[in-house]
């Protein structure tokens, strides 16, 4: 068994996510999320849905980055 990286449960059904070359560890989609997920420059909620980047910042949408003074930014839709 493998012990979740967020929330500690040792758990027989971990599973691991590859990224950036480290190897994370959760027994959940909520404790990846939690742990992965970017976070909105403007709002701070985290971002599960593709969000938009610029300038290497991350917003969970064109209105949050607009209000943080990005110009052209709009959804795709």
């Amino acid at each position: 068994m493998a012990t979740c990286e967020v929330c500690g449960n040792d758990y027989g059904m971990t599973f691991e996510v590859h990224a950036q070359g480290a190897v994370h560890v959760f027994d959940c989609f909520s404790c990846a999320i939690h742990r992965m997920a970017p976070v909105c420059e403007h709002c701070r909620v985290q971002i599960i849905g593709q969000g938009v980047e610029v300038e290497g910042q991350w917003f969970c949408g064109a209105h949050c980055a607009r209000a943080e003074g990005k110009v052209g930014i709009v959804d795709k839709v």
